[in-house]
């Protein structure tokens, strides 16, 4: 019996490009007065990166896989595949490095063995949607003399670097026709539901990094239309591309899903000046795009503004004598919406271990 240990000292989680350093143990657990008889042997041990990818039958449409490559390899070949029995597609893989052959322990001796590869920057970021997942493992595999492989799979986590080129929306990026925002420059919106000026939006930035708050005001002391109320989340859009895209049918499920991370809503009545904050979760994935599916940000707006323009909701200031006020039973209302392009980049790594910990130490025994 052999225990083979590979360990991450930095934890799992890793920007594309950076060198992913591993260290392998290799150890005879039996204790040193075995006797000699005792010593365990094993012929090779090899590691490797690999990238799978799972998507949703009923959401993605993709073509038939090449039915002359396999991809589950059978127990008895001896070849060393890192998916085999995995589910989904390998789509990414490094070279395969041997880390050493002809090993012989003794009893209660004990090898390392450093393993360290650069994370290919052209993948795509791990990520697991409703559409499709992204799945990176670094396994290691070993093998007796005579004895089929046995494979121990270290889960990853890889962030992807993407956009620096373009980190703002270009200016042909229309939203949509019924925006109550116009732009009066970059970051200063006026609200408006088309009869009167309700307020004006403030964003301080339009790039974050994950575990950052999204800070923004709002200034509703110069609106013609009372904001009665207001909700603002922050929103991921993941879309499957048009070629991807399953044909709907009756009851069928969509191909753009929204998740919400963060959500602040506030009756604003009688408000002048409010002000909002969303954090943004260490655990998310960062805005991404692939041939296949697009991971966007937004901030999702929600306003309910009365529908008569100057509508007056406070008591009388002066009455000739004391009387009771109470507000108007029914206000007839519109309701709006917006969606504000948000783009959200990678943070630390080592920030983003400590902040969501996942296994970085995996074992198995021989």
């Amino acid at each position: 019996m052999i225990e083979v240990v590979a360990e991450l000292s930095r934890g799992p989680v890793f920007l594309a490009g950076e060198a992913l350093e591993c260290v392998v143990t290799v150890t005879n657990p039996l204790p040193p007065t075995a006797t000699s008889a005792s010593s365990e042997a094993l012929a090779w041990a090899s590691a490797q990166i690999h990238c799978q990818f799972h998507a949703s039958e009923s959401r993605v449409a993709l073509p038939p896989p090449d039915s002359s490559q396999p991809d589950v390899q059978p127990e008895s070949q001896t070849v060393f595949l890192p998916h085999r029995g995995e589910r989904g597609q390998c789509i990414l893989s490094t070279p395969p490095k041997i880390l050493f052959c002809d090993l012989r322990l003794d009893p209660g001796e004990s090898k390392s063995y450093s393993y360290s590869e650069v994370l290919p920057i052209e993948g795509p970021p791990s990520f697991r949607g409703q559409s499709v997942k992204y799945v990176y493992k670094l396994t290691i595999g070993c093998q007796r003399v005579n004895s089929p492989i046995t494979l121990l799979r270290v889960p990853l986590r890889v962030l992807v670097l993407t956009g620096l080129q373009d980190v703002r929306f270009p200016q042909d990026e229309a939203v949509a026709p019924s925006s109550p925002f116009l732009e009066e420059d970059e970051d200063l919106y006026n609200i408006s539901d088309g009869r009167g000026k309700v307020g004006t939006f403030g964003i301080f930035k339009s790039v974050y990094r994950l575990g950052e708050d999204v800070v923004g005001t709002l200034n509703l002391g110069e609106g013609t239309v009372a904001c009665l109320q207001f909700s603002v989340s922050l929103q991921t859009e993941e879309r499957v591309q048009p070629e991807y895209q399953r044909r709907r049918r009756t009851g069928g499920v969509p191909s753009v899903s929204h998740v919400t991370h963060a959500r602040h809503q506030e009756s604003c009545l009688h408000t002048t000046r409010t002000s909002f904050s969303l954090p943004i979760p260490l655990s998310s994935t960062p805005g991404f795009c692939t041939a296949i599916v697009s991971l966007k940000w937004r901030l999702h707006f929600e306003f309910v503004t009365s529908r008569e323009p100057g509508l007056v909701l406070l008591p009388p200031l002066e009455q000739p004598e004391p009387v009771t006020w109470t507000g108007p039973e029914q206000v007839p209302v519109d309701t709006f919406s917006w969606d504000l392009p948000i783009k959200v980049l990678p943070t630390s790594p080592t920030l983003a271990s400590y902040a969501a910990p996942g296994p970085s130490t995996s074992t198995i025994t021989i």
